[in-house]
């Protein structure tokens, strides 16, 4: 109930005018945390499209994305984090994107031979 109440606010804040990449930031990461992985697309993706070098965003993406279902899509988004963070620096943040990116590739892998 208290994310409920999180949610509500922040969207108030969204609302009144108060639009930030950090205010998209939190909206997409209590919507994944309630579940909502599709909403959470949503406000991650305006987060990167307001603040394209936010590794943290692109992170929470491509995570939101491949709860969403789309696993294609998800691994461009952390391609595209990962070259983000490289080029600025955040190094731990590549990191933990290649990793989700080599799970989601050998997820597919594991599905398409499934499929033979």
């Amino acid at each position: 109930m208290a994310a409920q109440g999180l949610v509500s606010r922040l969207e108030q804040m969204l609302a009144s005018g108060q639009d930030s990449a950090l205010l998209r930031f939190s909206l997409g990461s209590e919507y994944l945390r309630a579940g909502d992985a599709s909403e959470a697309c949503v406000h991650l993706a305006r987060a990167v499209e307001q603040k394209p070098d936010y590794s943290a965003a692109w992170k929470l993406l491509g995570k939101a994305t491949a709860d969403a279902g789309n696993t294609d899509e998800a691994a461009k988004v952390y391609a595209r984090g990962i070259a983000v963070a490289e080029e600025h620096g955040d190094i731990q943040a590549a990191k933990e994107m290649r990793v989700f990116l080599k799970r989601l590739q050998k997820a597919a892998t594991g599905k398409n031979q499934s499929r033979e």
